[in-house]
């Protein structure tokens, strides 16, 4: 009976080829067959890469009767699974909409939980700088003719200046006050509110007083911190000497919410010329202070 010859299934039917095991072969091995060098393996190989030019490659195993038949019925049977699993994935999500008509939607998204709007009890505006403080409290620790000014605001109404300057020998005086309220800021530590904004800012003037710049010629400040004023305060006072003149300088920062309130009082120790001095940094501390807690006051109407 002649043999019966099975083609190999077509590129689509996307199945390994099978090879069933060869049996195995009598005589002396032969280069490119069965236990031969550069040859397929003996019993259960297959000629695979290892096969030299030249050799004549194993021909292809007759496959079983039958096998076609067989991977037809398996493709038909994957076919129906995909179809079947299609059919759930629609039937659940029909089901979903069935049993769900009213549910909550969904809760809206905020890019990085950023605050952009001013919060309660946060300021938008300050008052007037120099309508902060009172004329007696400016008589009693400004004594003498003083000038009073009115700095042009860089920020509109969130910031307000007020300098008050005495310049009689022996004695000079600089008061400067500044209100100025921070607003909602991407850049800010935190949530980017206005208070993490004022709070960024009022750290930065702390660390450049304790630590100045590198490159700066200020020098260390010593620092005290302050308890009841507003939400955080502290004191610093510095001694700067240059060109031959000495000047005693006490600042008081203040930070309400998002409004950091800065009072700078100067007061010159020495001068090569003209007869000032001396200065008690005691003195110009309290003024400092008397003058922060005043503008503070106004803050929390």
């Amino acid at each position: 009976m002649p043999e019966q010859e099975f083609l190999p299934p077509p590129p689509w039917a996307d199945l390994p080829p099978v090879r069933p095991a060869r049996p195995p072969v009598s005589g002396p091995a032969r280069p490119g067959g069965p236990g031969g060098p550069g040859g397929w393996p003996g019993p259960g190989g297959w000629a695979g890469p290892d096969v030299q030019a030249g050799d004549d490659p194993p021909r292809e195993p007759p496959r079983a009767p039958g096998g076609r038949v067989r991977r037809a019925a398996a493709r038909r049977r994957r076919r129906w699974l995909v179809t079947i699993a299609g059919l759930v994935v629609v039937a659940g999500g029909v089901t979903a909409a069935i049993v769900l008509p009213g549910g909550p939607p969904p809760a809206p998204v905020v890019p990085g939980g950023l605050i952009t709007t001013f919060q309660p009890g946060e300021l938008q505006t300050v008052p007037s700088a120099c309508g902060t403080v009172p004329a007696v409290t400016v008589q009693h620790y400004l004594v003498g003719p003083v000038k009073q000014a009115s700095p042009l605001p860089i920020d509109g109404t969130a910031e307000s200046a007020c300098d008050w300057t005495i310049d009689h020998a022996p004695v000079y005086r600089l008061l400067e006050l500044n209100l100025l309220a921070y607003a909602p800021s991407g850049l800010a530590s935190g949530d980017g509110s206005a208070t993490y904004a004022a709070i960024d800012a009022y750290r930065q003037v702390l660390q450049n007083l304790q630590d100045p710049p590198r490159h700066s010629a200020d020098p260390r400040a010593a620092v005290t911190t302050l308890s009841g004023l507003g939400n955080e305060a502290f004191s610093a006072t510095q001694v700067f000497r240059r060109g031959g003149a000495v000047t005693d300088v006490a600042t008081v920062i203040v930070r309400y919410h998002n409004v950091v309130v800065t009072v700078t009082l100067n007061g010159l120790e020495h001068s090569n010329r003209g007869s000032y001095g001396p200065v008690s940094m005691s003195s110009l501390s309290a003024a400092a202070l008397a003058f922060a807690q005043a503008a503070t006051a106004t803050l929390h109407g």
